[in-house]
């Protein structure tokens, strides 16, 4: 038999993978392939399917009309229950959504009470710092969406009728039209965005270049006056900038991809900087004079600010990827 053959009928084997009948449907494909060659080029196509010749140009044209591999199978699959009901398809974002406001509010207790909580075997909140919850949530998020799929998963396979609760606090996301905007003004938009974005990157970089940060006392760059210790300012500028190419790249690739993808990794990159900018060293940051008595001040504004930042961005990380997932449900 040709090697494309094989090859064919063992990547539709896979899909196939645990129906009992499975060999009976690889025979029948591979005899349907075979008459369809002899039917369309003669007894030369067959012969390269059944003694193996080195010319498979037949076999590749019948195997290309026949259909990608994940398709044929998926023709046999028909009536075979699915992983998760369709019915409660709809249930699985709304669902982690849930799960995820709950573990995100708990995140929040456990790092501004410094506690640990274990309600086993449901849920283990260690004690966090702040740039670990950064880090923590998104992983969090995957991990609810988990927990969701495998009750999801096992009330299907269970063959029951269950009449599960649909709570609602807003509008759904699938009543939600989006706005009608041509293609090429957002393109427009995202071009426009893109050069203010990569003009204020490339001032910040070359005030970096220049004075190794980018904040300062006064405006006057002539008599410049560092806001923050040569250590800190070069480390907190660095990540700024960062910040700033991230946005910038961003806007870039949405003029050529609408893509909700660009906007989770975007989201992403944004929340380790933010955690990054959490973890510098908050003793007396400042190259200026500062009471002491308003540094605990400043530092808990700034942190509060950052938090409120980084909850933000985490919210449109979970919105894009809940879009994500019901667009590919839907498919």
């Amino acid at each position: 038999m040709s090697a494309k053959l094989d090859a064919y009928l063992e990547e539709i084997s896979h899909y196939l993978a645990g129906r009992a009948e499975r060999e009976e449907i690889l025979s029948e494909i591979r005899s349907h392939i075979l008459e369809k060659a002899e039917r369309e080029y003669g007894a030369a196509g067959a012969a390269a399917g059944a003694a193996g010749a080195a010319d498979d140009a037949a076999l590749e044209k019948v195997i290309a009309a026949y259909g990608p591999a994940r398709r044929v199978a998926e023709k046999y699959l028909d009536g075979v229950q699915p992983i998760i009901a369709p019915a409660y398809k709809r249930f699985l974002f709304r669902y982690t959504s849930l799960l995820f406001a709950f573990h995100a509010a708990l995140t929040v207790v456990a790092v501004a009470f410094k506690k640990s909580f274990i309600m086993f075997p449901f849920i283990f909140m260690p004690r966090l710092g702040v740039f670990d919850a950064v880090m923590y949530l998104p992983t969090a998020f995957l991990t609810d969406l988990g927990v969701v799929t495998l009750v999801l998963y096992l009330i299907t396979q269970s063959g029951k009728e269950y009449r599960l609760p649909w709570p609602k606090f807003a509008v759904d996301l699938d009543e939600v039209k989006p706005p009608k905007k041509g293609v090429l003004a957002n393109r427009i938009a995202m071009l426009v965005g893109t050069i203010v974005m990569l003009g204020i990157t490339d001032s910040a970089l070359a005030l970096y270049v220049r004075y190794h940060t980018i904040l300062f006392v006064n405006f006057d760059i002539t008599r410049a006056r560092p806001l923050l210790t040569p250590e800190v300012g070069d480390r907190v500028s660095l990540i700024i900038i960062a910040m700033f190419a991230s946005w910038t790249l961003a806007m870039f690739a949405k003029i050529f991809f609408s893509s909700r993808w660009v906007d989770v990794a975007s989201s992403f990159v944004s929340l380790v900087l933010i955690g990054l900018l959490l973890r510098q060293p908050f003793d007396n940051p400042f190259a200026v004079n500062v009471p002491a008595a308003a540094l605990p001040k400043i530092k808990f504004g700034l942190t509060f600010l950052l938090l409120f930042i980084a909850l933000m961005t985490t919210i449109d990380l979970v919105k894009n990827l809940i879009r994500i997932g019901r667009k590919r449900l839907a498919q």
